[in-house]
């Protein structure tokens, strides 16, 4: 799978494990993240993860800030994303499951490396279920149009 991964100045090195990581699961990974330890704004690399998975570039996201909120707040902005913030595995399960997410977002101030691991697989593991959720991942999107 091709996946995008996006960061600021806080993420850097869980970024960095992170791309190794899904690399070594056989995923092609796009870098669209800092790799400086610099102070970066964090809403630039949002919209970046985010364009990048709503014109097809990359198949899914991941973001990654201090708390994963920030960064999903502007990915959440482009058009066709569904960011969701996971910080344990159950959550990241059900975003795919129900909400049809395509950005995981997650802070590396609040998880450490290892549950990462474990919230990037479940995600990546989970299907859309479809149905009933298709109408309300719809009806979320509808949001998108209105003025």
């Amino acid at each position: 799978m091709k996946i995008g991964i996006a960061n600021d100045h806080a993420a850097t090195d869980m970024k960095k494990q992170i791309l190794e990581y899904l690399v070594e699961k056989g995923h092609e990974v796009v870098n669209y993240g800092t790799d400086s330890y610099e102070s970066v704004n964090y809403p630039e690399f949002g919209e970046k993860i985010g364009r990048a998975v709503a014109s097809g570039e990359v198949e899914l996201g991941i973001a990654i800030c201090g708390t994963g909120l920030g960064i999903s707040l502007a990915a959440n902005k482009v058009h066709g994303v569904r960011a969701a913030v996971c910080s344990e595995p159950y959550t990241a399960r059900l975003s795919r499951q129900h909400n049809n997410a395509n950005v995981l977002a997650f802070g590396a101030r609040v998880v450490g490396i290892e549950l990462a691991k474990m919230i990037v697989d479940e995600w990546l593991s989970a299907e859309f279920m479809g149905g009933r959720h298709q109408d309300r991942v719809d009806m979320i999107m509808e949001i998108e149009n209105r003025p």
